[in-house]
């Protein structure tokens, strides 16, 4: 009767791309206990796999590697060999290795020939009896990581006796690539006289590593090599290369790869190849990005589909292709690459009506992400990034793009923020750096143009204060009975526009409300001496009172903002949409968001807003309970005269969620005017039932709750309302 084996692996470095997962999920589906031992958290394993730490096996934070490659390859050779020590009948299987059948075999020797003439032994299928003597021979000499290997070339081994001699002898991570691995294996198998122990090509390796490529071919190529002897067949992670250059990452359409990801309801596109050591792919940029939520992405180079398309599967975001040229001009004609970018991403199920060709800088708009990779600091001179970054960026926008040395990028950059490299690699004898931009406050330099501009808007009955480090006041008069008090929040404070409006202003003018708004000088959080002088004076002087009602309103920074300087008109009304309580870290050491304002002083009269709201009449904070640390600043309001309004699943920016489903405006008309009551509230905001977002967020979650069965009819009740691709595929990985 066969043994019912279980197979061992492990991981390291971040989420699993979709050919790992295809991998681990193929012996789970075929019945086969497969355990993943890992050294930190990996988000997106498959259910059913077996969790364990890698530390059980070797207690180390020396994840050794070959240095050319930059590979982990190599500690994986050492780690496998202590796993089948300390776990008798455990078969270590790689990462990339398919389960083709379950491997049952009676015997504790499990391994392959890789190659035809059965002499070269390969390690991705490698089973040993725990105490035998090929495996405590090969525990021994990998203990010296100084050791010279008596299978290496004789001219090799020569070499390493002389740098030894000289006293500089080399580490195992200089060493030939499989020294710990296939060269080892192959040697101990010949010397202890092993070979009638070791499997047949046929069981792991039909296709050969130089035959690798047909695992892209036509799925019947393959499956015409396979035998009854096949097993575990081993796919070859080296062909993520061949797949990331020239077919997205993604496994070409009718290739084996591609039925195999089928059949085991497997999404590449949510889990992207992301490539090794200097070689990194598009799509893995995912990996890179550090936002909870992106609602849009502009691509204004033309080579980032991949990552564009693994973005939307993800986040379900809009995309924005820009049809501009290398001098940033916008011409009639569509560029090249357009058409085939716009077929590619319809193939891999992105509605045509979520694609946006921009075909004007006027129609430029702030985006979540921004795509320039190989464009403007590469290909291009980079000065003509310029339109893009003033119109594109807000506060949390990220920028992906390739900077080429000697090419002024730097430089340039330092005016819209900080940035950190994430690959390099070397293209015609030129280093480029792959970088991620993260926008930076603007300098407090003031606008010169907003004196004039403000100037107008107040009219001859209003009036225009300039204060230091940017900051500045408005006060617009129009009805004599209510005062609209905003603040600027954090996008508004990051751009700087020829029509700079307030926060709100076009909605406040609708309404005809007199409006006084606070411009902020960048991301201040308004902590600026001046500002406080000028609530105080406005205080003093009866301003306030002049108004039968006063309500202050903001987003985030201006959230605070409203809540912080509620005092100035005791008995006023807020309205904080996701707002802070502070920034003290002191109160907040939880707060890990704004690291350019830890160093402003939070006390005072106008300082933890929790603590002076309590002077308002009410104060009706929107927030979603799901962001851990809105929730967290909104629980510090405790006073009897706030009124938590819960926006479950829209994120810290709901606002942009709530506009999007229409409600925005009669949810905050109301609060501003006092009509808006919970009741109310909660009945508008039923919306969000249809809301694809919304659907997405609680799926997933009721997923990860592990309450499938709740999680199935609710998905399926989605999809009767609409096509959401996510819980379809959601449903699919289900079963």
């Amino acid at each position: 009767m066969a043994r019912e084996r279980e197979v061992g692996t492990l991981w390291i470095g971040g989420p699993l791309s979709w050919m790992e997962q295809l991998c681990l999920k193929s012996f789970v589906d075929a019945g086969q206990r497969i355990t993943l031992f890992s050294y930190e958290d990996i988000p997106n394993v498959p259910g059913g796999v077996i969790r364990r730490d890698g530390r059980e096996v070797i207690d180390t934070d020396d994840f050794i590697k070959y240095e050319q490659k930059n590979s982990y390859a190599l500690f994986a050779d050492w780690f496998r060999l202590h796993m089948i020590h300390r776990n008798p009948g455990m078969i270590w299987i790689d990462t990339d290795v398919y389960c083709h059948r379950p491997m049952s075999y009676d015997s504790d020797y499990v391994m392959g020939y890789e190659l035809p003439g059965e002499h070269r032994v390969n390690n991705a299928v490698l089973g040993l009896p725990a105490d035998s003597e090929m495996l405590l021979q090969m525990l021994a000499f990998t203990e010296d990581r100084y050791s010279i290997a008596p299978f290496l070339p004789k001219k090799r081994q020569a070499e390493m006796r002389r740098m030894a001699a000289k006293g500089k002898p080399v580490h195992v991570s200089g060493q030939p690539w499989g020294v710990w691995g296939p060269m080892m294996v192959t040697h101990y198998v010949h010397a202890l006289g092993l070979e009638d122990k070791v499997q047949p090509l046929n069981a792991f390796y039909p296709i050969t590593f130089r035959e690798r490529l047909r695992f892209l071919r036509r799925s019947e190529i393959v499956e015409g090599l396979l035998t009854p002897e096949t097993t575990a067949l081993h796919l070859w992670a080296s062909n993520k290369r061949e797949l990331g250059k020239r077919h997205d990452g993604l496994p070409p359409p009718g290739s084996y790869l591609d039925k195999l990801v089928k059949h085991h309801g497997i999404s590449p596109v949510s889990a992207p190849l992301k490539g090794r050591g200097s070689r990194q792919f598009e799509g893995g940029l995912i990996d890179d990005l550090d936002l909870a939520e992106v609602s849009s992405v502009a691509d204004i180079a033309g080579t980032a589909r991949s990552f564009v398309l693994a973005l939307h599967h993800r986040f379900d975001c809009d995309i924005h292709l820009v049809n501009t040229n290398r001098r940033a001009k916008f011409k009639d004609e569509d560029q090249p690459w357009l058409a085939d970018y716009i077929q590619f991403l319809t193939r891999n199920e992105v509605p045509e009506d979520r694609i946006t060709v921009i075909r004007s800088e006027k129609a430029l708009k702030p985006v979540d992400v921004l795509c320039n990779l190989n464009g403007f600091g590469d290909r291009w001179k980079v000065p003509f990034l310029e339109p893009f970054m003033r119109r594109c960026l807000h506060s949390d926008t990220r920028v992906f793009m390739d900077v080429r040395r000697g090419s002024g990028a730097f430089p340039f950059l330092k005016t819209y923020g900080s940035n950190e490299a994430l690959s390099v690699r070397k293209e015609n004898g030129k280093q480029i750096t792959r970088i991620r931009v993260t926008p930076a406050p603007p300098a407090a330099d003031g606008d010169e143009n907003w004196d004039e501009i403000a100037a107008k808007l107040a009219g001859s009955d209003g009036w225009y204060r300039p204060g230091t480090n940017g900051h500045s006041f408005l006060f617009v008069p129009r009805d004599p009975d209510t005062l609209v008090v905003t603040f600027d929040n954090l996008d508004i404070a990051m751009t700087k526009r020829e029509d700079r409006r307030p926060w709100g202003y076009n909605f406040i003018e609708a309404q005809g409300w007199s409006m006084l708004g606070v411009l902020a000088g960048g991301w201040t959080w308004y902590r600026e001496p001046w500002v406080y002088e000028q609530f105080d004076d406005l205080k003093a002087s009866g301003f306030f009172g002049r108004f039968k009602r006063v309500v202050f309103y903001g987003a985030s920074m201006g959230g605070y903002a409203a809540c912080a300087f509620s005092p100035a008109a005791p008995g006023c009304d807020v309205v904080a949409i996701s707002p802070q309580s502070t920034v003290d870290k002191s109160v907040v050491p939880w707060e890990t968001r704004y690291k350019v304002v830890w160093d402003r002083d939070f006390t005072g009269r106008y300082g933890d807003a929790a603590e002076v709201s309590r002077a308002a009449n009410r104060v009706s904070i929107l927030f979603d309970p799901y962001e851990p640390l809105d929730a967290k600043h909104a629980a510090r309001f405790t006073g009897d005269n706030v009124d938590h309004l819960r926006a479950p699943l829209l994120g810290h920016r709901l606002g942009s969620s709530l506009n999007q489903m229409g409600i925005l405006s009669p949810i905050i008309l109301g609060a501003l005017d006092g009509t808006l009551t919970r009741e109310a509230y909660y009945r508008m905001l039923r919306t969000r039932r249809s809301f694809p977002r919304y659907q997405r967020e609680l799926f997933n979650r009721t997923v990860e709750k592990g309450h499938t069965r709740l999680a199935r009819t609710l998905g399926q009740f989605i999809l009767e309302q609409n096509p959401n691709r996510a819980v379809r595929l959601g449903l699919e990985a289900l079963g």
